[in-house]
């Protein structure tokens, strides 16, 4: 399961270094800005309410506890949503079938982790599934 979180993170990487070889992740719409400012403040948010704990290429757990206050309150993956949000706002404003195809491997990366992360935090965390029911995984009250 961690070669497949690896592969994920893998995935989402080579998705945005796509985009950026592309020219297609970065815009000068001031709609394209506004998203992935956003985005942005959202993974500094969930960056700094996550504290000090280290980040892996596997998804696992870290030790301290469950997180569920700032932007985890909303969405269980904030990260992963901001990651997201951000390439494919750049892929909307350099309509092509590359763009997507490149905005699609890091959503297609991030649910992969997001999946194999979540069995782990089960594992680790039996209060993680009370969490998850109530908590959509990235879009409040959609998914």
């Amino acid at each position: 399961m961690k070669v497949l979180s690896v592969l994920g993170y893998v995935l989402m990487a080579a998705g945005l270094v796509g985009l950026v070889a592309l020219h297609a992740l970065f815009s000068g719409l001031p709609a394209v800005i506004a998203v992935q400012s956003a985005a942005a403040a959202l993974m500094v948010w969930a960056r700094v309410t996550f504290g000090r704990r280290s980040f892996h290429a596997a998804a696992n757990p870290t030790k301290g506890g469950l997180v569920t206050t700032g932007p985890y309150r909303f969405v269980r993956h904030p990260i992963y949503t901001a990651a997201v949000l951000f390439a494919f706002a750049g892929a909307a404003a350099h309509p092509s079938f590359a763009a997507a195809g490149l905005a699609a491997a890091v959503l297609l990366g991030a649910l992969a982790r997001m999946l194999i992360e979540e069995r782990f935090l089960r594992a680790a965390y039996p209060e993680y599934a009370a969490y998850a029911a109530r908590t959509s995984r990235m879009v409040p009250g959609v998914f």
